[in-house]
């Protein structure tokens, strides 16, 4: 069998799925986007993101763990990972503070989630990347240098 038309075939089963789910009312088209903030994801320095977020002073934390290289060869794609041992951890954002937009990443966990997230981010240069967590009503964070010696946004 051609592959191609495996793959369309497999494409359209998945997309007629999704459509029954819709049209059944198991399934809202809202609850497949996730929350958009904006006005986080536009802003141009580290105060104004974390305005936006609605965090003020926050403390630092052993109790995250960013795990990201030293220097990244291509600052298109660092891999990141941050761990929060924080119990109750509801949200992770992720900021790469000399980028034009800082906010690269903002993570909601429900129903008792592990705090974990693993991603890869864009770095225009070398800079701390940033963790932020939201615990227990209150906001922890660290930070980690990260060397980027081939430029990622427009380098």
């Amino acid at each position: 069998m051609n592959p191609f038309r495996r793959n369309v075939l497999k494409s359209a089963t998945g997309a007629g799925v999704v459509a029954v789910a819709v049209a059944a009312g198991l399934l809202k088209p809202g609850q497949a986007m996730a929350a958009w903030n904006k006005a986080a994801f536009e802003s141009k320095n580290v105060s104004d993101v974390m305005k936006n977020l609605g965090v003020s002073s926050p403390a630092d934390s052993k109790d995250i763990t960013i795990k990201a290289p030293d220097i990244a060869e291509n600052g298109a794609v660092v891999p990141v990972e941050v761990t929060s041992n924080i119990p109750g951890t509801t949200r992770i954002a992720i900021l790469a503070e000399k980028n034009a937009s800082p906010l690269v990443g903002n993570f909601n966990l429900s129903n008792g989630a592990l705090g974990f997230i693993s991603t890869r981010i864009k770095m225009g240069q070398t800079s701390l990347v940033r963790a932020v967590v939201n615990a227990g009503g209150k906001s922890y964070t660290a930070a980690k240098e990260v060397k980027v010696t081939i430029g990622g946004c427009g380098g």
